[in-house]
């Protein structure tokens, strides 16, 4: 079981920017899709990003398309989450996830292992 550790949230202001990092442990990363998920209080868990083994496909939630990007680095087992032009509907508690078998996906139920999350606060 590979475990997962997000880092980089915090409480910014509508406008600007914010990198979460994800770091994994164990040695299926690069053989692994990743993915980005966020939970709001009060809604149900949303697919916000994920990437293919080889960072070759990517894909995205509507409501973040355009200002997210999503990258890995499979030298430091460790996917991103570049979020730039933050809105206050951003913000939510941000979980990374492993896909081990199945292409990019935004169903949750294909990501075996997921982190504790990160909070993220947008402010107006």
């Amino acid at each position: 079981q590979v475990q997962l550790l997000e880092s980089g949230g915090g409480l910014v202001q509508a406008g600007d920017s914010l990198r979460l990092s994800c770091a994994a442990s164990g040695r299926t990363f690069s053989s692994s899709v990743m993915g980005w998920f966020r939970q709001a209080p009060g809604k149900e868990r949303e697919f916000v990003a994920c990437i293919g083994r080889s960072e070759g496909r990517t894909s995205y939630g509507n409501s973040v398309k355009g200002r997210f990007t999503i990258s890995r680095d499979n030298a430091k087992n460790t996917v991103y989450l570049q979020m730039n032009s933050l809105q206050t509907e951003d913000t939510a508690v941000y979980y990374c996830a492993r896909n081990p078998i199945y292409s990019c996906s935004i169903d949750e139920l294909r990501y075996d292992s997921w982190g504790q999350g990160t909070q993220v606060t947008v402010s107006s």
